[in-house]
């Protein structure tokens, strides 16, 4: 029994090493691994940002004086201009006050040209040496503080006119008007929280997203600065809620560049026509940047490995596996990497299986002619 074991444990380290043997020929000899050469190839790729939708101005109007309404001007969602009056606040408490101001003014002149008139005389006087130095001074006093009491009324009557003024609510720009809650009846003033009415600018939207520190970093060091980056961007498309992709193409035209200390990110903006008003105020969507490369080196991703956030490829020289570090665009569709380094035009790399590699593992020849052979047919 002894011996009938031993020579079973015998058999069975004799198949191991026989496997492990073939194992390591096969690793020697290339196994099956795929084998391409390079060539340059045109990608374009694309990257997706939430975004948040604005018009170009989304106003909200508010009364800067108080009062009842009386009229109300506007129909909601209609076409406004600026300057044009939205609602009317009771006017007669304000023209009172505007008529008493004049008199008022009208007052202070009369008494200015009396006290004027009066430090004329005293001059005279004064010339021909009938009265004190005290007088003529008195009168100087006197007409000063009529001028200034002309002046204050005059800011008075300026103040009341304002305000009457202000009874008509105007549109600040050109848009549609939103919709209201305030009607015929309604007590209105300046320290009120909401809005009479929003008014929007929708012929031209905004779409805000944002970038992280590193991308904005990434740009910098790109173009070297963010004004360069920002005239480098193409033309970019937005993807709306809907999953259907608008008509129009926006393109960037802000980077803030402040660091939101909250969030970490950079904020953008990209505008886009809306000449048919699909694009509403306050609308989701997502911002599409793409990237358009021209004969680029292009390699599966399963032709790469990576160790401590270094990406490795095998490229074959003298038929042998040999491990090369390239630098990738940083931008990928999840199954290729664009080769900014390492690689070149005619480079003959393992296509596939990259991470059960070792460095100089002996690849055929006759294996890389087939493996380029079946690329071409296929």
């Amino acid at each position: 029994m002894k011996v009938r074991s031993v020579f079973v444990s015998v058999l069975c380290c004799m198949c191991l090493l026989t496997g492990c043997r073939q194992n390591a020929r096969q690793q020697e000899d290339g196994g099956n691994y795929p084998l391409m050469t390079l060539k340059p190839e045109d990608r374009q790729l694309s990257v997706k940002y939430s975004a948040v939708i604005e018009g170009k101005q989304d106003v909200e109007v508010r009364p800067q004086v108080s009062g009842t309404i009386t009229q109300v001007c506007v129909e909601e969602g209609a076409r406004v201009r600026k300057g044009q009056v939205l609602f009317i606040i009771d006017q007669v408490p304000y023209k009172a006050a505007l008529q008493k101001a004049e008199a008022a003014v009208a007052t202070a002149e009369a008494g200015e040209a009396t006290a004027r008139q009066t430090l004329e005389g005293k001059q005279s006087l004064f010339d021909d040496k009938v009265i004190s130095d005290f007088e003529l001074r008195t009168a100087q006093n006197d007409y000063k503080s009529a001028k200034a009491t002309l002046l204050q009324a005059q800011a008075e009557m300026t103040e009341a006119r304002n305000n009457l003024s202000y009874t008509e609510v105007k549109s600040p720009v050109d848009g549609y008007a939103g919709m209201t809650s305030y009607r015929i009846g309604a007590l209105v003033s300046a320290s009120m929280t909401d809005a009479l009415i929003r008014v929007s600018d929708n012929s031209e939207m905004y779409a805000y997203f944002s970038l992280t520190e590193k991308q904005v970093l990434s740009l910098t060091a790109r173009y070297g600065s963010l004004d360069n980056a920002l005239r480098s961007f193409p033309e970019v498309s937005l993807e709306l809620n809907d999953g259907s992709v608008y008509g129009q193409k926006g393109k960037i035209d802000v980077i803030s560049g402040i660091i939101d200390k909250t969030t970490g990110t950079v904020s953008m903006r990209a505008v886009f026509g809306n000449k048919d008003k699909r694009l509403m105020s306050g609308g989701q969507a997502n911002i599409v940047i793409p990237y358009d490369r021209t004969q680029c080196i292009v390699i599966p991703q399963g032709a790469t490995y990576e160790i401590q956030n270094r990406i490795f490829a095998y490229k074959v020289m003298d038929g042998k596996a040999v491990s090369t570090p390239i630098k990738v665009f940083e931008i990928n569709d999840g199954t290729e990497y664009i080769v900014e380094e390492g690689l070149q035009e005619g480079d003959v790399i393992v296509s596939e299986g990259a991470g059960l590699l070792k460095d100089g593992t002996v690849v055929s020849t006759v294996r890389e002619e087939a493996a380029v052979k079946e690329g071409k047919e296929g």
